[in-house]
């Protein structure tokens, strides 16, 4: 299976090589604020944008011409191209948005970047990329140290199963990373490990995912809930910063201190997920998990912290990749589906249940059972009712928003391989199960 994957590493680099890197990032900025000037222009007297190609032949032109632009060749020429490439894109997806074309939230029209107030980021797409042990080595840059071994990729590279497309060199909480987008040569097995094993999976705020598989064990997952613990230091870092004076020294590290506790928040709960998806993808053939509307889940003012402190978002999209790379696949029960209110026992359906209630308690057969259990039952009954075989087939016929059509197969799995979406129905033997292949 050919895919494309990234390697991300943390450098260290010598401080010779950090004014290199800073100088990269700011010539990348000025060649997006150069371009988006030049478009606004043109804007203003033809009615159209220039293209990333045009942007480049203008840059060539002008960085001739202009002595004031001299100091163009200290950084490598991919900077500058890759900078027009990314305002071409956001420029594209501007009017893709303002049309209705673009799927997500809506995108407000490209801002000119300002120092400090932007993320340092720059990619090469051509020269020598290549790694090796603890070094990277990059145009323009030369061999730069490493925090990690970076053998894994050293090793497909060495063996021709995978090749590297760009890098792109980003700074984050005053460190530095180079992330490789490369394109491999996967091998995914034709039987997963364990065939026929299933697991329904509920996500929740108390415990970052609640399952239950074919043989009625009971998984249960404790997130780490990484703000919360972080939420008073991350509170008396945010007051001090408030009291430095703006421009000052101290402001600069009272910054850069905010911006390592955010840092390793983000990184606490991705290892966190990381671990728990790659147990369950590689211990499951099925895992059946829930189409859940986080947008909308988190503009509830009283969870919304504890919502994105568990990350269901990419809980989600791990568990995608990771079962297809095990040779299983994922099956998203449709957000309709009601896992929670439905009784695992005998299948009746509460109108009601508020959050509050963590014990379900069915009225009809008096089933008492923890709530994310119930639902995690519900779920597992998906994969083991036979649903799954059928393709998809029409859209849904639920009423959505003004000028969306219905589709076919749930939108953004398509890279999950095998992944589904079921009915927002109770089980039932007419229960149908879409694929998006």
């Amino acid at each position: 299976m050919r895919a494309i994957q990234a390697y991300r590493f943390a450098l260290d680099p010598a401080p010779s090589q950090e004014r290199l890197l800073r100088s990269h990032a700011g010539a990348a900025r000025f060649a997006w604020n150069w371009g988006l000037a030049q478009c606004q222009q043109r804007y203003q007297a033809a009615g159209r944008w220039y293209s990333g190609i045009d942007l480049h032949k203008l840059w060539n032109a002008a960085k001739k011409a202009d002595p004031a632009l001299a100091w163009w060749s200290e950084n490598s020429k991919c900077v500058y191209q890759e900078a027009f490439r990314d305002l071409d894109r956001a420029l594209r997806d501007f009017i893709a948005s303002k049309k209705g074309q673009r799927k997500g939230k809506r995108l407000g029209f490209p801002r000119f970047k300002k120092r400090g107030r932007c993320k340092d980021s720059f990619r090469f797409s051509t020269g020598s990329m290549r790694c090796a042990g603890t070094t990277v080595t990059l145009p323009r840059l030369g061999v730069i140290r490493t925090h990690e071994s970076t053998r894994k990729l050293a090793r497909r590279l060495a063996a021709g199963t995978a090749r590297i497309l760009s890098a792109t060199v980003s700074r984050s909480a005053g460190r530095w990373f180079v992330s490789f987008t490369v394109q491999l040569q996967r091998a995914i097995p034709a039987r997963h490990a364990r065939p026929g094993s299933a697991i329904g999976v509920d996500l929740g705020v108390r415990t970052l995912l609640t399952g239950m598989d074919d043989r009625g064990t009971l998984v249960a997952v404790p997130g780490p809930r990484a703000l919360r613990s972080s939420l008073r230091r991350l509170r008396r870092a945010s007051r001090a910063h408030s009291r430095k004076a703006a421009g000052s020294a101290n402001r600069r590290k009272s910054a850069a201190r905010l911006a390592r506790i955010h840092a390793q928040v983000v990184g606490v709960r991705a290892d966190a997920l990381h671990k728990a998806t790659s147990a369950l993808a590689a211990r499951y053939e099925t895992v059946v998990a829930e189409d859940l509307n986080v947008a909308g889940m988190t503009r509830n003012r009283r969870l919304a912290r504890a919502i994105a402190d568990q990350g269901f978002g990419m809980a989600r999209r791990m568990l995608g990749y990771k079962t297809t790379w095990n040779g299983g696949f994922l099956l998203l029960a449709d957000r309709w589906f009601p896992s929670s209110k439905m009784c695992s026992g005998c299948g009746a359906v509460k109108a009601t249940l508020s959050l509050s209630e963590r014990t379900y308690r069915c009225d009809c057969c008096g089933l008492a059972i923890d709530r994310d259990v119930n639902a995690a039952a519900n779920l597992l009954a998906l994969a083991a009712s036979g649903a799954e075989s059928l393709n998809a087939c029409g859209g849904t016929v639920r009423p959505g928003l003004a000028g969306h059509v219905p589709v076919n197969q749930e939108p953004g799995t398509a890279q999950a391989g095998q992944t589904g979406t079921a009915s927002g129905q109770p089980v039932a033997a007419e229960q149908e199960l879409t694929h998006a292949h």
